[in-house]
């Protein structure tokens, strides 16, 4: 198959089977990754970079409030940018569990703030 060939098939994909091919592809050129993992316990139970405390949402959160790829990065020296592909590529497949998770968190920051 050609990558024109593949680009046309890559069209046709689903938002989560986009991400999948994305996972495949970050594996085989970077040992380094571990993906996105959801762990009970572990902040909640929700999506994480690999082995981290860094939740998917944090990381759209902070995109949203203009961070860059770079900056991102800059805070937190552990990420590489193939954790952030993987971060986008999972935020985009679940949309509505990402926004679940900002709105969870944005509920629990207003409350501390009551009291």
């Amino acid at each position: 198959m050609t990558l024109t060939e593949s680009k046309i098939d890559w069209a046709s994909l689903t938002a989560v089977d986009k991400a999948a091919v994305i996972e495949i592809l970050l594996a085989s050129l970077s040992n380094g990754s571990l993906g996105i993992k959801k762990t009970p316990g572990v902040c909640g139970g929700d999506a994480c970079i690999g082995n981290t405390r860094i939740p998917v949402w944090s990381l759209v959160c902070d995109r949203r409030l203009g961070a860059s790829d770079g900056i991102i990065l800059e805070s937190f020296p552990d990420l590489t940018a193939a954790d952030l592909v993987n971060a986008w590529a999972y935020a985009d497949a679940y949309p509505e569990e990402i926004e679940q998770a900002i709105k969870e968190n944005d509920e629990v920051m207003e409350e501390s703030e009551v009291y």
